[in-house]
């Protein structure tokens, strides 16, 4: 009987599943809904878009967004060894301090940026080297860009000839400004948190992984999690764990299987017939961020026919060139209000066009970047559709119901049209393709309608202080967490990813009882 069950192997079940094997006196069971990680897209960065809507994907459609015009939007997910981490943009970024004093400010111990930032450098295995907010040695490689387009270069200049700061580095702990991307790459190539911390552990005899595993609910013993029920090749049964059941199936999963399991809202569960465990905001408090793309078709070549024979020679024998692009090579943190205490907004910089939630591919040469409302005061849900566990739950993001979020937007678009009136991206723009009427509110707001999406980093279902406690014990359970970015009380001013790894660097502590210090969590790397 393994010790834990790990309900995942996403982005936080694989780094989990390779910390906890590291002991040889516990065995760890690794269950995963998606097949292997093999396909060669999964390797090649400049590639990833086709793997939207393929069946590395669980391919989601959300609820009408009341304020996007009532549109449905695509909520991918990556459905394999590595989860979303080998299907996404690559992006290594961590958010501002702020984020994570806010947690501990609202009760979350444990977890202010002080105490945090071990985590993160425990986790890295830094190219540039060891510093303050950085660590080598890690398992996740985290590395610049071997693509370095000149389009992502004009797209900075244009920045700092509007008065915006260029940052050699967005991963400080204040970032505010504009610079380059580092990625999640090794070689030029993707580097998931399946090859990070996963496929090194797989060989120990204390580690067993299965794949195209579906796990239905979780078995109790009382108020105790013993096991889960599965379906695996047609066969339903029962697993059981010594010690603890770890749920690490994202934001929108992770939810639905606690409310199969009885624990969720009780008005909810009871119109399902599902029996209330425990009475808990399960699937409330969605938070994701809100993008929208200016996109220009350009004079200069972009990532546009990409696949050619000599593009893919480089690639393969010299591991640089545009097909190791993730496409948003570069970003930016920007406040749209001087009284806002960190920035509002991120921008994507990209040397391609990326347009229809990225479904549709860019027909000619250009380049996109706008941006992300990155501290939403909005809120969404996850609830179940049906009471069937393989039904897709209803996901409602909520985009910008707040006047807060809708003025985020606006000004972040007006800084996007600002920065397209500079010389740098004057030099290289043929024709504006996608973008509002003008900079009036009212045609912002009906082209973000038209054109805004979810940038698919969907957190906070199972919230720290709602759902979970500090040390993301579920609430009225034992032998229950959870650790993805579902518990994040609020979402963090950057992608999801990097944040993702060390919630799950530091619940590997928690769960082994160490002492969750920044000394020790050094010491440890």
């Amino acid at each position: 009987m393994p010790d834990y069950v790990i309900v995942g192997a996403g982005s936080a079940g694989c780094v989990l599943a390779g910390r906890l094997s590291e002991d040889p006196d516990v065995e760890v069971l690794l269950l995963e809904a998606g097949g292997p990680d093999s396909a060669p897209e999964v390797r090649i960065p400049g590639i990833w878009p086709i793997m939207l809507k393929s069946g590395l994907d669980w391919d989601l459609l959300g609820e009408k967004e009341p304020g996007l015009g009532g549109r449905r939007l695509y909520l991918p997910r990556g459905r394999t060894l590595g989860g979303s981490s080998s299907i996404n943009a690559m992006i290594y970024i961590r958010g501002h301090r702020l984020d994570y004093d806010d947690w501990a400010a609202s009760g979350c111990e444990g977890w202010s940026y002080d105490e945090v930032l071990p985590y993160f450098k425990r986790a890295e295995d830094n190219e540039r080297g060891e510093d303050e907010f950085h660590g080598v040695g890690g398992p996740l490689s985290v590395s610049d860009s071997r693509s370095m387009h000149p389009l992502v270069d004009a797209q900075l200049e244009a920045a700092v000839q509007a008065g915006y700061q260029l940052l050699p580095d967005l991963n400080v702990d204040r970032p505010e400004g504009v610079g380059r991307f580092q990625l999640t790459q090794r070689n030029g190539r993707r580097w998931s948190t399946a090859d990070a911390y996963l496929h090194p552990a797989m060989e120990r005899p204390n580690l067993a992984v299965q794949d195209c595993t579906f796990v239905e609910r979780i078995v109790f013993d009382g108020d105790r999690a013993v096991g889960v029920e599965l379906v695996r090749n047609g066969i339903r049964e029962r697993v059981r764990a010594e010690r603890e059941v770890i749920i690490c199936a994202g934001a929108y999963q992770s939810p639905v299987l606690l409310m199969l399991s009885g624990i969720g809202p009780a008005d909810d569960l009871r119109l399902f017939g599902i029996d209330v465990r425990e009475d808990l905001p399960v699937g409330r408090n969605l938070q994701d961020h809100c993008m929208v793309n200016l996109n220009y078709e350009s004079s200069v070549p972009a990532l546009f026919g990409v696949a050619t024979p000599e593009n893919w020679e480089l690639f393969e024998m010299e591991d640089r060139g545009p097909l190791t692009s993730n496409y948003p090579e570069a970003g930016g943190f920007f406040r749209t209000r001087s009284d806002l205490p960190a920035p509002d907004v991120e921008f994507h910089f990209s040397p391609s066009m990326f347009y229809d939630e990225g479904l549709t591919i860019p027909h000619d040469h250009g380049y996109a970047y706008g941006p992300v409302v990155v501290k939403p005061s909005s809120r969404g849900s996850v609830t179940l559709r049906t009471p069937l566990a393989d039904s897709k739950p209803k996901v409602l993001c909520n985009f910008l119901a707040t006047d807060e979020d809708r003025a985020s937007i606006v000004e972040g678009v007006r800084i996007g049209l600002e920065l397209a009136r500079q010389p740098a991206l004057k030099a290289v723009e043929k024709t504006p393709y996608s973008v509002p009427a003008s900079d009036a509110e009212a045609n912002i707001l009906d082209w973000v309608a038209r054109a805004g999406q979810s940038v698919y980093h969907p957190t906070s279902t199972c919230a720290m202080g709602s759902v979970v406690d500090s040390e993301l014990r579920v609430f009225g359970t034992e032998g229950l967490r959870v650790v993805d970015a579902s518990v994040m009380p609020t979402i963090t001013r950057s992608n999801t990813h990097a944040p993702t790894v060390m919630i799950a660097e530091k619940a590997a502590d928690l769960i082994r009882s160490r002492t969750a210090s920044p000394a020790r969590a050094e010491a440890a790397g």
